[in-house]
Order: C-alpha cells, then structure tokens, then sequence
C-alpha cells in the first residue's frame, strides 16, 4: 500500500507539471507559449492594438499569444520565399504557394494533430477542403479557409450605370459580348474607364471551362470538367488566340487602361471610376466590393460553379515544419475555425473601436479617424482583417451598413457549396521536384510576356510567337509532358479502384 501511494504521488506530480489544467472559469492556468505568425495585408494602423487584444484573449483560453505580422500584398510571397530558405524562425503562415512549398519539406504534416488535438477544427471544415489541399502522399499540410468552395470569375459594374441605361448584365457573359457597352461608356461616360486590367490580369481562360494543372506562372491547363482532357500549354490553343485578340483590339480602341501592363494587383483605389471589373468570388461578394470600391456595384457570374484545385487552395495556412510549438499552433488554428469571439476579432477588429453592432448583431465597421480624432467619412475603418486568410467564416458576423448583408447569409453560402459541382482533377498535384530549373525557367518567360499580352498591350501576331518559342526553350513541353505521365497515372489508379 505505501508503494502504491508513493507511486501514485509520484504519477501525479509529473501529470500536474505537463498538463496545465482549466478551471470552470475556462482560464488557462499554464505557462503561455507566443507564437510568431505571418500573413498577407498592408499593415494596419491599429494592429498592435488588435494583436493585444488577440493575446488578452487566448492567453486565458488556450495559453498562447501570438506576435502578429502582416506583409503588403506585392511583397508577402517573396518574403515568406526568403523565410522559408533562410530557415528563419515562425511558427504559423498564410501559403499562397501551398503546394510547392509543402513538397520542399516547408509546412507541418497535420493529420496526426486533426485526428485528436484539432478533431474540432477538421470538423468545423467542408469535407470537399480536406480532399483538395490533401497532397500526393496522402498527408494534409494545411488548414483551408472554410468559405464558398467554387469560386467563380463575377465581373462586376457601377450600380448606378447599370440602372441609368437599363442593362441587363447577365446577357454579357463572353469577352466579345462586351464591346458594345464599353463603345457606349466610352462615348457616353468619359468619367468612366471602360475596362479595368492589371498587370495579373485574369483567368480568361476559365471562360472556357480551362483550370491551371501547376500554378498561373506555368501556362499548363485542363478541362476542369472532361474527365480525358489532355494537358496543353493555353498560349497554343485557339481559345487564348480569340482572348487576345479581342484584349489587343480593346486596348487600341481605348477601352483597357493604358498602365494595365505595369499596374499591380489590387491598384484600383478606392472611389475611383471604372465600368468593367472582374474579380473570384461566391455569393453575395458584390456587396464586399462595392464596401471596398466605395459605391455600390453589381456583378454577374460569368464561369461556371466548379470546385477546383486553385480554389479550395486559395486561403491556406500552414505551420512551419520546423516550429518548436506544435502543439500551441494546432491550438491557435482550432481556436481561429470555431471560436467566434476570437474569429471575429481578427476579421474586424475591436467592437466599439473597428465596429459597432446594429439591432440585429450585425457588424458595422466605423472609419477610420483623422489627426484631430474626428471620423473621416466613407474612409475605412484602422484595422481589418483579410476575410480568405483567416479561418472559419461561417462563425462571423454578418456585415450591416448602406448595403448589409442577409441575415441567413452563411445559409446562403451552404446552399451555394452543395451545388456546386467537383473538377475532375481536384486535388491533383504534380511531383515536379525533378524539374525546378524549368519550372523557374517558365515563370521567368511568363513574367517576360504574360502582363502585356493578357491586356492587350502588344501586338498579338509579333509577340505571341515569341512567347511560344521561350516556353519551349524552358522546357514547357518537358514539364508538360511529366504532368501529363502523372495525369494519367492518377486516373488509371481511380479507375482500378472503381472496377474493384
């Protein structure tokens, strides 16, 4: 019996000292671990104040703090990029470049971690999001933002020009379709930039049922929904030949604005005038962009409601492979995905600071202040977060304001997900590691020609040849051939298992 005591002090003693307890108050009663975390965003006036309200709050909670980090948008990949090989110390990332970055070794394999610690967080998320950032091993190297799961290309047009000539924008759905609004904009409303283009251009292809089989550098797609589409390089087909061609008579006619070629992503500022947008989105966006654009728009779907690679990948965050705290960020990402206090905190801030609450609890953002303290209005608010980087969305607050969201809004969102239809390569992610020099090679070419080609900028007949011609000498066709092999290998072994 005395040994069976002591023996059971002892287990105690080393149990209590590991295990840092909760009392019914739910505060943390262990040490706390600060995790350094880094995402995409221009800095916030108000982030450290943010980020202190964030640690008050999960320091109680789960025991961990953060040091949060955020990196202008033209900046963040090459900086995550230098990190990443510099070996510098962080815990938790947003992964823009998920896939490539988790076959070099650089992200946390987290199946382990999803199946006891995180079973919360795997889930709170849409089954169709663990299938698509699921790699070829079989292990999950990051957790996706639960949010719509097909997202479509909306091109997007002022409210107000819309109801002035009474147009119905769901019969413009093909480039062509467009040149007679842009001619009447054009003469009509010279306040107005008939089309609006960036250096990042947009998928046109998608217009044609086209999706990216490596990343939107290599020029390699796929039918999304032929299940024997063939790999092609895009800049062959006839489809990118009419693209372009209608881009380069728009641009000459003066419907594209002329710095298109040299203007980043995301340069359109806010009040500024412009009749044709594009942008992804699911639904309800316009009402986010008409809140950034500061007037209302209105948009119409112009792709179909297919769930791809690009876009179940498209708000990843990973943990750095070589954390020390584990554990600590596996709690900080099941915290973000299903607690709502702290989810909302990161999307819009501190409430009565960033935002206020309407009668129906929705969120109202309050701008930003001038020098002397006095609101500026339509100005945004100090802080806010980046809605897709950032966790589960079906735990925030819906927005009110001019143009407030419907209160079944995240219903909506659900409905939207179960219709939407699967690309028959979801999740297919080529083992390209034998082939990094041509992969560089190929996106040095494409940064050579794809902004000036994709607005119209050049002459199509002179330049698209070149292209071509560099492409090749990268070593296109060997990367396309390797994706091809892979391709087939993947279907091969889906159809064994079907006749099994």
């Amino acid at each position: 019996m005395t040994i069976s005591i002591i023996l059971l002090l002892t287990a105690c003693t080393t149990g209590c000292s590991r295990q840092p307890s909760r009392n019914n108050d739910d505060k943390y009663d262990g040490d706390t671990v600060n995790l350094i975390y880094y995402t995409i965003g221009e800095p916030d006036k108000d982030l450290k104040l943010v980020n202190d309200k964030i640690n008050e709050i999960m320091a109680r909670k789960i025991g961990v703090t953060i040091t949060y980090i955020k990196i202008g948008w033209q900046e963040y990949e090459d900086r995550l990029n230098t990190l990443i090989s510099a070996g510098t110390p962080f815990d938790i990332a947003f992964a823009p470049n998920y896939a490539t970055a988790a076959m070099r070794g650089a992200w946390l394999r987290l199946d382990d971690y999803l199946a006891s610690l995180g079973k919360d967080l795997y889930d709170t998320i849409d089954p169709i999001f663990w299938q698509g950032v699921q790699m070829n091993d079989g292990g999950i190297y990051g957790v996706p933002t639960n949010k719509e799961l097909a997202v479509r290309d909306h091109w997007m047009y002022p409210a107000s020009i819309v109801e002035k000539y009474d147009i119905d924008i769901a019969k413009y759905n093909t480039l062509e379709s467009l040149e007679p609004l842009l001619r009447m904009i054009q003469q009509n409303e010279p306040a107005y930039m008939p089309m609006e283009l960036d250096r990042g251009s947009q998928n046109f292809f998608a217009l044609y049922g086209y999706e990216y089989v490596v990343n939107h550098k290599v020029p390699l797609m796929v039918k999304s929904l032929d299940p024997d589409a063939k790999v092609v390089n895009i800049f062959e087909t006839k489809e990118a030949r009419q693209v372009l061609d209608t881009l380069r008579r728009y641009y000459k006619e003066g419907f594209i604005n002329k710095d298109a070629a040299l203007r980043e992503p995301g340069g359109l500022k806010r009040g500024d005038k412009v009749f044709w947008k594009s942008s992804g989105g699911g639904p309800l966006s316009e009402k986010a962009w008409s809140k950034d654009r500061g007037y209302k728009v209105v948009s119409n779907p112009v792709t179909p409601s297919v769930v791809t690679t690009e876009s179940v990948r498209g708000g990843i965050m990973a943990v750095n492979a070589n954390t020390k705290h584990p554990v600590e960020s596996i709690k900080f990402l099941n915290l973000l995905n299903t607690d709502p206090e702290i989810r909302n905190l990161f999307n819009y801030g501190i409430e009565g600071v960033h935002y206020r609450l309407n009668e129906q609890g929705q969120a109202i953002p309050i701008p930003g202040k001038d020098s002397h303290g006095n609101p500026i209005p339509d100005a945004a608010a100090s802080y806010a977060g980046v809605q897709y980087t950032q966790g589960n969305w079906f735990i925030l607050r819906t927005m009110g304001g001019d143009n407030p969201d419907p209160l079944d809004k995240w219903e909506l969102f659900r409905e939207y997900n179960a219709e939407a239809v699967k690309s028959a390569v979801l999740g297919f992610t080529p083992d390209l590691s034998k082939l990094t020099a041509q992969i560089e090679n190929i996106e040095m070419v494409w940064k050579k020609y794809y902004p000036s080609l994709m607005t119209g900028t050049v002459d199509v007949d002179s330049i698209l040849p070149k292209y071509n011609e560099e492409l090749k000498q990268a070593g296109i066709e060997e990367v396309r051939n390797e994706v091809q092999k892979q391709l087939d290998a993947r279907r091969n072994e889906a159809s064994a298992v079907t006749a099994r």
